[in-house]
């Protein structure tokens, strides 16, 4: 077995223990250790995402539903609209979007590398709300807000896009939706989200097993490992302070972001 492919299996666990510290942030390193460490094709990197994100956040969620930190009306409201949009994004939109996607001039701009920069787009984006956190202790005006069904609706469907566009959970995206909408306190919002991720996830990736050419044996053992780390992950996460980690890795996915789109850019 290659070096480099043993240096993917290992970031499997890491995206896993991430995933298990932090509830979250892991899924968004699988697409670019899949595209720039294991060389496959970012859109069909975007689909094995989905089905390594969603088999470990599904394990994840089960330690939240043993504790009773899984709220499943709000989890149904969310994500019945997310299922939706995740699921057509990648039957129809993914496969429809043309390659090249523009060109001006001289410059041409693939599917490939518009899918890689808009990754990377939402990675500064979730970098942001990592570094900046929120304030532990929440306001009494925040925990009036009502359960808002229609705006957790639009979010499901927002969320279910990106989702589908970019082969992540979109945990960084609900959590705060969860927070603010429909007044989950943060561990049942972490728990609830996990349930989400899972589910939407996997239907997405349904979407890509009649589209795309499916590495079984490699996506399996990447899995895995992934969930492996997950349980890693979470016996540490009672040993390390929750909050510098969060921020550390919010500049490390910073970082990382920054590094796609100039090394996109630098291939035009």
């Amino acid at each position: 077995m290659e070096i480099i492919v043993l240096v993917g299996y290992a970031a499997a666990v890491i995206i896993g223990i991430s995933l298990g510290l932090i509830g979250g942030g892991g899924s968004i390193l699988t697409v670019p250790v899949l595209v720039y460490i294991l060389g496959i094709d970012p859109v069909l990197a975007t689909a094995y995402s989905l089905f390594v994100v969603g088999s470990t956040s599904l394990v994840g969620s089960f330690t939240y539903m043993s504790k009773n930190l899984v709220d499943y009306k709000t989890a149904l409201v969310f994500a019945i609209p997310s299922f939706i949009a995740v699921f057509l994004t990648r039957k129809y939109l993914v496969p429809a979007l043309p390659d090249p996607l523009f060109a001006v001039n001289e410059l041409v701009i693939f599917k490939s590398i518009g899918i890689m920069v808009f990754f990377a787009v939402i990675m500064l984006v979730a970098s942001y709300s990592m570094i900046k956190g929120r304030k532990s202790d929440e306001s009494k005006e925040e925990t009036k807000v009502k359960f808002n069904i229609p705006l957790i609706a639009i979010e499901g469907i927002v969320v279910g896009l990106i989702t589908g566009l970019i082969g992540a959970g979109g945990g960084f995206l609900i959590i705060p939706a969860l927070v603010l909408l429909a007044r989950l306190p943060m561990k049942m919002a972490v728990g609830t989200s996990l349930l989400i991720i899972a589910a939407k996830s996997l239907i997405g990736f349904l979407g890509d097993v009649s589209n795309q050419t499916i590495d079984w044996k490699m996506l399996l053992i990447f899995t895995g490992l992934s969930i492996v780390g997950i349980f890693i992950g979470s016996s540490l996460s009672k040993k390390i302070n929750e909050k510098a980690l969060k921020k550390g890795f919010g500049w490390f996915v910073l970082l990382m972001g920054l590094y796609i789109i100039s090394k996109e850019l630098m291939s035009l």
